[in-house]
């Protein structure tokens, strides 16, 4: 894995993407260095036959909300694993800046015998830090997060959305420059998932990481995302890109207003238009 190269320009909101040779090239228009850039990487499953997807190139900028839509089995979820370095690539490259990446899967995936102070400090205690500087960090995180007073609880003892805390203040821990989320508020009802997709934009700002996730929901892309690729139903090829040019942070008044509707109508077209299937416009 090397180092992409830092580049400049700005992309155009709302165009179609086809295939490109390099992929930086979404960074050099939106004037941000890429932190990471898979180019022209294909991926086969142990046993070969068909490719997951063959010939990718797509890129995360420093700092940006990239989000992945695109119909079941199109391999997005596969794109965070590679990214993640959990799947190795079959052929082409993938250059990396990244230091330290964090991984949020669609389960909490919390230790059930460990309280919520132990289950978030893992990544550190397997880091070889002190109690005493686990800590630190961990009370620092936990009140990010809106966990303060929990330290105690057992996962059992916690709320689906205080699990996706839980689960997100242990990627943040380790203060990431890369997080990778995989449809991470899929099993929480509406309420309960937009106010984390507030907050995690909130933590995404003071932070700066960079953000990539997956998601089925249209509405979920157009407030979280600052960019939206949209993957095909065969091959994982990118068919459509979209640039959501609204301004951070993101409120509830966005959701309503006809800007959201616009970017909703525009990209869950693309998808419909795309994958040969309906779209989620929630």
């Amino acid at each position: 894995m090397n180092t992409p190269a830092p580049s400049a320009g700005r992309a155009a909101s709302g165009a179609t993407a086809e295939q490109p040779d390099t992929a930086a090239a979404a960074s050099a228009e939106s004037g941000r260095p890429p932190i990471l850039a898979l180019q022209r990487a294909t991926v086969r499953f142990a046993g070969g036959g068909l490719p997951v997807w063959d010939g990718l190139s797509l890129s995360v900028s420093r700092g940006e909300s990239l989000c992945l839509l695109g119909a079941s089995g199109c391999g997005k979820s596969t794109v965070l694993r590679v990214m993640a370095g959990l799947q190795p690539l079959a052929s082409g490259e993938m250059l990396t800046a990244v230091r330290s990446p964090a991984f949020v899967f669609q389960e909490p995936a919390l230790l059930p015998w460990a309280d919520l102070e132990r289950n978030v400090g893992l990544p550190l205690q397997l880091a070889g830090w002190t109690a005493a500087a686990r800590n630190e960090r961990v009370q620092g995180v936990l009140e990010r997060v809106g966990l303060t007073g929990r330290e105690r609880a057992l996962p059992h003892e916690l709320s689906g959305g205080m699990k996706m805390r839980a689960s997100i203040a242990r990627a943040l821990v380790m203060q990431p420059d890369l997080l990778l989320m995989d449809e991470p508020f899929s099993a929480l009802d509406d309420p309960t998932r937009q106010r984390l997709q507030a907050d995690l934009l909130q933590w995404w700002q003071v932070q700066g990481f960079a953000l990539c996730f997956v998601t089925h929901q249209v509405a979920e892309a157009v407030f979280m995302a600052s960019r939206v690729v949209v993957m095909g139903a065969k091959g994982g090829q990118i068919v459509a890109e979209w640039e959501v040019d609204e301004p951070f942070p993101r409120t509830d008044a966005f959701r309503r207003s006809a800007r959201f509707h616009e970017h909703c109508v525009a990209i869950g077209d693309a998808l419909a238009g795309n994958t040969g299937s309906t779209w989620d416009r929630r």
